[in-house]
């Protein structure tokens, strides 16, 4: 990787952003995690990223809600979502929304590890 993109893990359970935060730094990312959409668009005002992988169940401010206030900010910034409680129409519809992959959970990091790369150009 040329330069170190920056990721931010939305997760409302640790052990998954624990997990994604592992896989992203070995493959050289700089990883930022929040817990849910409020925070992080807190930390992205703080701090930009370059992209932005979010669970789409999570308290106070949910994944489809996070999509969308990003999109309208952000524009320029890279969305991946995922869920293992919303499948199919959720997903689709975060997808139609702005994010430019989605995975159902369970999934290989190491393929949301690929997806990023190739949104980023890695």
């Amino acid at each position: 990787m040329e330069r170190s993109f920056r990721v931010l893990v939305i997760d409302d359970e640790p052990g998954v952003r624990a997990l994604l935060s592992e896989r992203f730094t070995a493959a050289g990312y700089q990883v930022v995690e929040a817990a849910n959409g409020r925070i992080a668009v807190q930390l992205h005002v703080a701090d930009p990223v370059d992209l932005v992988i979010t669970d789409l169940l999570m308290p106070q401010q949910e994944g489809i809600e996070t999509i969308t206030e990003f999109r309208s900010r952000f524009p320029s910034v890279q969305i991946i979502a995922m869920s293992g409680a919303y499948t199919g129409p959720v997903l689709e519809m975060a997808a139609r929304l702005g994010a430019s992959a989605v995975f159902a959970k369970p999934f290989d990091p190491d393929q949301l590890v690929a997806a990023a790369n190739g949104l980023l150009g890695a």
